[in-house]
């Protein structure tokens, strides 16, 4: 499956999982809250953390969603990247349980910053492979995923 592909059923995925919300009563507030019992995604950690309108989302929020955790500013701009800007935004995808983006871009910024030149994606791909899959140079870090599972 090419990475435009797999992006679209992330997003596909995430919309299915904000379709299983059923509302609940909240006896404090008197108002109807919803319930999620999603297969893909902490939804609730997404809601918070992306300011998602419950009553409206739509499959294009879901992409925007999914561009956003993938490190693009939108769904456009993540359909007009590069091959290995695509390969880099899945790597840190797939991987957020090792690092998060913040923690990642400031891992580049250093590395940038010490070689004294900027890292193209395609460097930054050999450095993610190298030193988050193969070294796990960052397993004592606890980060928190969008992701319910992870098969990695």
């Amino acid at each position: 499956m090419d990475t435009i592909d797999y992006f679209k059923l992330q997003a596909k995925n995430l919309h299915k999982d904000f379709k299983t919300k059923t509302p609940v009563l909240d006896k404090t507030a008197t108002a109807f809250l919803f319930e999620y019992t999603p297969r893909y995604f902490d939804v609730e950690m997404i809601i918070s953390d992306f300011g998602i309108d419950e009553e409206n989302f739509s499959l294009m929020n879901a992409q925007h969603v999914i561009a956003k955790i993938a490190n693009f500013d939108k769904w456009a701009s993540l359909l007009k990247a590069l091959p290995a800007e695509l390969e880099l935004a899945q790597l840190l995808y797939d991987h957020q349980n090792r690092i998060d983006l913040t923690g990642w871009q400031f891992y580049i910024a250093d590395a940038q910053a010490m070689n004294e030149d900027e890292l193209d994606a395609e460097s930054q791909v050999e450095i993610f492979k190298q030193v988050v899959i193969e070294e796990n140079v960052f397993d004592y870090m606890e980060i928190e995923s969008y992701l319910l599972k992870h098969g990695f």
